[in-house]
């Protein structure tokens, strides 16, 4: 695996992707499993399927195409929520169905040859090109920055909305970043473990980082060493006996919280 690693430019990519991956859902996830926003990450994520479609029916790239959904998807759900008072799960199932019809509407309407989509749904992070490499470093720089230079705030947010609001903070305005930030990370992890499994690799190593700590930093800190491990592990598991790496993480991931579950009761 290590020679490989040095020999073939899929191997690298794939590393690089596992690592950057690991550092934004071990930041994130830590907030959205915190925040409760497991449901709107998964709506958020399914709706920047139709994204993806609209991408391969223009004849642009794919990833720019559910970036832009994502985002759409994230900013509506909160505004729609807050002005019509609709519950979040209402909203986040009809664009996760509208996201979801509109790609596969998108795709059947592409002239030639279909695409699989297999690795949108379900990832393969052994065919991450060095393009999408530098989009996934882009965004993390995005991400990271914006949480961390304002972190104190953040985590206010998270703990105490009421003493942000004696500071005078906007609460929608941090709502919209947030949400914003998340579906960008989620268009981080398409190719690493896919759409449908995204919300995994977000919340699984916070889960396990939270049987040990409370510290919201130590959270973080804990979840990017696990997410790594994982998603080597898995790596090399997917590497070496052919089969789909996004799901091999991702069962990887599972057990892993179930051994640790049971060690520390």
């Amino acid at each position: 695996m290590i020679d490989a690693l040095f020999e073939y430019t899929f191997i690298r990519n794939a590393v690089l992707a596992s690592i950057i991956a690991s550092i934004v859902c071990g930041v994130i996830g830590t907030i959205i499993v915190e925040k409760k926003l497991v449901s709107m990450s998964g709506g958020i994520a399914h709706t920047s399927f139709g994204g993806i479609g609209l991408g391969y029916l223009l004849g642009f790239e794919p990833i720019i195409g559910g970036i832009i959904f994502a985002v759409i998807a994230a900013v509506s759900i909160s505004k729609i929520r807050r002005e019509t008072k609709t519950k979040s799960d209402t909203l986040i199932g009809m664009f996760w169905a509208v996201g979801m019809a509109l790609g596969i509407l998108f795709i059947s309407m592409s002239s030639g040859y279909q695409p699989d989509m297999t690795s949108y749904l379900f990832g393969d992070i052994l065919t991450v090109s060095s393009v999408y490499i530098k989009i996934m470093v882009v965004l993390s720089i995005i991400i990271l920055g914006i949480i961390f230079t304002a972190f104190n705030y953040w985590k206010a947010y998270l703990f105490d909305e009421e003493y942000l609001k004696v500071l005078g903070i906007d609460i929608k305005i941090l709502e919209y970043i947030l949400f914003i930030i998340i579906s960008l990370s989620i268009v981080i992890l398409i190719k690493v473990v896919g759409i449908i499994l995204a919300i995994a690799l977000l919340t699984i190593p916070p889960a396990i980082s939270k049987l040990f700590t409370k510290d919201l930093k130590k959270i973080m800190g804990l979840s990017i060493i696990f997410g790594i491990i994982l998603s080597f592990l898995g790596l090399y598991i997917s590497y070496n006996f052919n089969i789909p790496s996004g799901s091999t993480i991702i069962l990887v991931s599972v057990v892993s919280f179930l051994v640790v579950s049971f060690l520390k009761k």
